[in-house]
C-alpha cells in the first residue's frame, strides 16, 4: 500500500494543473527530489506530508492510504 500516497500526491498535483516545480518551491526542495517522491524512489519524509496535506488541502491519511476520503479533520 506504500505506493499509493505516492499516486495520491501526483494525482493532486495533475488534477490541480500544479507543476512539480511550483510544489517543489512550496516545499523548499529541489524539484528532483519531489520529482522522486512522486515516483517512489524516495520515501516522504513525515514533515512533507503534513506539508503537502496542508497544500492539497487533503487529510495525512488520505495521502498515505488510510483511507479514501481526502476530507482534512475538522476544524482545519
Amino acid at each position: 500500500m506504500i505506493w499509493l500516497y505516492f499516486r495520491r500526491i501526483y494525482d493532486l498535483r495533475e488534477d490541480r494543473d500544479i507543476k512539480q516545480k511550483a510544489v517543489a518551491e512550496y516545499l523548499g526542495m529541489d524539484p528532483t527530489v519531489y520529482r522522486r517522491y512522486e515516483k517512489g524512489v524516495r520515501s516522504v519524509p513525515v514533515d512533507v506530508i503534513i506539508k503537502l496535506a496542508d497544500y492539497y488541502k487533503v487529510s495525512t491519511d488520505y495521502l498515505l492510504g488510510r483511507t479514501d476520503d481526502p476530507a482534512p479533520p475538522k476544524g482545519k
